[in-house]
């Protein structure tokens, strides 16, 4: 194999830090995400699936930082192995190529599975303390986007018969947030 080493980095938030995840691993280029693994709509991913050809590996830390969804990850494997891209993820020291064991389809399956039993535990401890947080009166919620005197030039707008998608899209918000900052007070 003549291709390059890709590396593929994928941390939650700006400020964890992404150096330790190839550390000491030979790369000839790699591609860093700032983003939750939840989906697959992150601009390094997007960029390394368009660069990477026939012949190249691609170096992933672990299967988690991936994806954190069984099917995504399976999706993502096999977009790779297709275009001939070996993938390696150095923590649980597999390898695929296309050509793989049903041993290999069952690791991958059954890693794949664990990622995403760990984002069901994340998401499930951060309801349950948003919860607590509720009712101790600590939790309030997102800062609101706009003001009071934003909101009503909205509904000024809105009485003036511009359409809502149009005012929702000037104000850098979603028609449903526009809805919900219209229903504010009118109870």
């Amino acid at each position: 194999m003549n291709g390059q080493r890709v590396g593929y980095i994928r941390v939650s938030t700006l400020d964890q830090q992404s150096d330790r995840q190839l550390e000491g691993v030979e790369r000839d280029r790699t591609f860093v995400d700032h983003a939750s693994g939840k989906d697959t709509k992150r601009p390094q991913l997007e960029q390394l699936l368009s660069f990477v050809r026939s012949g190249d590996t691609v170096i992933v830390h672990s299967m988690d930082r991936l994806a954190r969804n069984l099917d995504d990850l399976r999706r993502i494997v096999q977009t790779l192995t297709g275009k001939g891209v070996r993938i390696e993820f150095v923590k649980e020291n597999l390898t695929f190529t296309g050509e793989d064991s049903p041993m290999a389809s069952l690791m991958l399956s059954v890693m794949g599975a664990f990622a995403e039993f760990e984002r069901s535990l994340i998401k499930e401890r951060q309801r349950e303390g948003i919860t607590l947080a509720k009712k101790r009166g600590a939790y309030r919620g997102r800062k609101k986007l706009l003001s009071p005197q934003d909101v009503a030039e909205l509904r000024q707008r809105v009485a003036a018969g511009i359409s809502k998608a149009k005012i929702a899209r000037e104000a850098g918000i979603s028609r449903q947030t526009l809805y919900q900052y219209l229903q504010e007070n009118k109870e």
